[in-house]
């Protein structure tokens, strides 16, 4: 990989003497990088101000260690900011690197161990490390670009994007393993029979590395928790009118579970629906709450009463859905809705399993959903933890690193030490899951994934709150270097609530242990 801004051009070689010369407001020069920026167009729009560049240690001298104290790698990548570049100092080289799409990050501790070459894992294979290669490309190129736009603007991620991901099999890949793989072209030439959910895995640590927990949601939220019903319950019908429009980007659709009477407890929930006398048609009326993606989906998985209990039923958006956006302290492009049924008439035949499954279809999602946040989980927090690295290693206080601060180093230890356990417990859970039944998924691993949520976002609070007392003011800021670390920190609670909150998540693997303790077990 190159270290240089730009390789494709050559830059005559310039003396720090000459460079020294233009030091006047209308004739600027400066050093970064063994590159020469002329900023003489550049001072009157500069947005720390006129003063920061006319500097005497600024103007006409090397700049680098100020720049990189105030300013992150990209922004010496961007087309206009590298058309600044007059020249490259005589005899030096650059020095920094330049990240390229679908490299790997060579901050220790930025991969999980399996990426590193020195590193062996029982888990992973070629076919995971084509796709983790392919995947990593994929999200840069086209990915992060796409969530900079939308988290600035708030508006919905391009459903161009979603069906490109349909035409290379991406979407389906993210439903899991199951028929519905089968006979069909995978992304990275992963063939359907060998696709597990270390593959899955992959794909879901990939997407979390964008560090934009909104758009990633809007990109693909809705589909993974609210098409999985169909693809497992749904009717032949239902499922050949729904399932390829949905994977191939073309219709959108979300889970409708919870209410403001309902979250957690999803027997509180009074969203109803009544079946008409000739029982061709149910008549639903309720709303539903903070659902995922339903500003804009054309279909609702919609869990309701009926007089046999509860209920899934499918409900299109065509029928008379009105939707109205509800603001969260993530990105509006996730398409957070609040959902209203007033006497929407629908078709018995979108009724998703039987007329009072409805529970056992609802807790049979639950799992998959809390496992794809676990595997978002682990990675983003590592990603906030490499930011935390690198502003360690180039930040400067009274004088030294702050590397120097062993308070610092402590606290950085203290979280990386809990994000490779994290990930080592996701990664094991994940090996059971390739070796059990569905039905032993449900009765062994429903309280280790759990934990495992629970752990997990307790883990991501430890980061978020860390990585802001090192960061500081810059940790609360939107924009520059602490960016990243403020979104993190300002949308990282929302795994910790969606799927199930900690304290039932923690609750739940404690009873499910308690319904397999030994009778004869004592102290």
């Amino acid at each position: 990989m190159s270290t240089q801004p730009k390789t494709a051009k050559v830059y005559r070689r310039v003396s720090r003497d000459e460079v020294a010369k233009h030091n006047k407001p209308d004739d600027l020069w400066i050093i970064v990088d063994s590159y020469v920026y002329d900023l003489s167009d550049f001072i009157d729009v500069h947005p720390g101000g006129e003063a920061v560049l006319q500097q005497p240690d600024i103007a006409g001298q090397d700049a680098t260690e100020t720049f990189f104290g105030l300013h992150n790698v990209a922004i010496l990548q961007r087309p206009g900011t590298q058309k600044m570049i007059v020249g490259q100092i005589e005899g030096e080289e650059s020095e920094v690197r330049y990240p390229q799409a679908g490299e790997l990050s060579q901050v220790p501790y930025a991969e999980p161990t399996w990426l590193l070459p020195k590193y062996k894992s029982p888990y992973y294979n070629e076919s995971h490390r084509r796709l983790q290669r392919e995947m990593r490309t994929l999200v840069d190129e086209h990915v992060i670009p796409e969530s900079r736009l939308r988290d600035a603007d708030g508006k919905r991620p391009d459903p161009k994007l979603v069906q490109m991901f349909g035409r290379i099999g991406l979407n389906a890949m993210q439903m899991g393993s199951g028929k519905h793989l089968l006979r069909r072209k995978l992304f990275a030439d992963i063939q359907p029979e060998e696709f597990d959910h270390f593959h899955e895995l992959i794909i879901k640590q990939e997407f979390a590395r964008v560090s934009s927990r909104g758009f990633m949601v809007g990109l693909s939220g809705g589909m993974v928790i609210g098409l999985p019903p169909i693809l497992n319950f749904g009717s032949d019908d239902l499922k050949e009118e729904i399932v390829e429009p949905v994977l191939a980007g073309e219709k959108f659709i979300s889970l409708a579970i919870t209410e403001a009477f309902a979250g957690s407890d999803v027997r509180g929930l009074k969203t109803y629906a009544k079946k008409t006398e000739d029982g061709e048609h149910y008549i639903v009326n309720g709303t539903k709450k903070w659902i995922t993606n339903g500003h804009f989906a054309d279909y609702f998985t919609t869990a309701v009463r009926t007089d046999e209990g509860y209920a899934m039923i499918l409900i299109p958006r065509a029928l008379g859905v009105e939707t109205r956006p509800i603001h969260t302290s993530y990105s509006s492009s996730a398409g957070t809705a609040f959902v209203m049924f007033n006497n929407i008439k629908v078709p018995s035949r979108y009724l998703v399993g039987k007329d009072g499954m409805g529970i056992p279809i609802v807790l049979s999602n639950f799992n998959h959903e809390r496992w794809v946040i676990c595997c978002g989980v682990a990675r983003s927090s590592r990603a906030a933890c490499e930011v935390l690295f690198k502003w360690m290693m180039q930040r400067k206080v009274f004088g030294k690193p702050l590397s120097n601060q062993a308070v610092v180093r402590q606290k950085l230890g203290f979280l990386l030490a809990q994000v490779e356990a994290c990930q080592a417990y996701l990664e094991n859970i994940t090996y059971q899951m390739n070796n059990m039944s569905y039905n032993d998924q449900s009765k062994y691993l429903a309280g280790q994934i759990a934990l495992l949520k629970a752990w997990s976002t307790r883990v991501a609070h430890e980061v978020a709150d860390n990585a802001v007392q090192i960061m500081g003011g810059r940790g609360l800021t939107t924009t520059g270097l602490g960016a990243p670390i403020e979104m993190y920190n300002r949308t990282y609670k929302f795994d910790a609530v969606l799927g199930g909150s900690e304290e039932i998540m923690s609750d739940l693997g404690i009873r499910q242990a308690i319904r397999s303790y030994p009778r004869g077990a004592r102290l």
